[in-house]
C-alpha cells in the first residue's frame, strides 16, 4: 500500500504531508519498508511488468 492514501489517526491529515510526529514517523517507517519500488504508483508497476513481458516475448521469438 502506498502511504499517499493513508490518513493519520492522530491528526486526520494525509500521512504523506507529515503534519504531526506520528505522521512523520509512519511516513519514515513506510519509506524504509517499501524500498526502491515504494514510491512507484501501482499503475506504473503494472506498465513495467507488461513491458518486461513484451521484451521477453520478443526475445523468445528472435531466438
Amino acid at each position: 500500500m502506498t502511504y499517499d492514501r493513508l490518513v493519520c489517526a492522530n491528526c486526520a491529515a494525509p500521512v504523506s504531508e507529515g503534519r504531526c510526529p506520528v505522521c512523520r514517523a509512519s511516513r519514515e517507517r513506510l519509506q524504509r519498508q517499501a524500498g526502491i519500488f515504494g514510491q512507484l504508483n501501482p499503475v506504473v508497476l503494472a506498465a513495467l511488468l507488461i513491458a518486461l513481458i513484451a521484451v521477453a516475448v520478443l526475445l523468445r521469438q528472435a531466438v
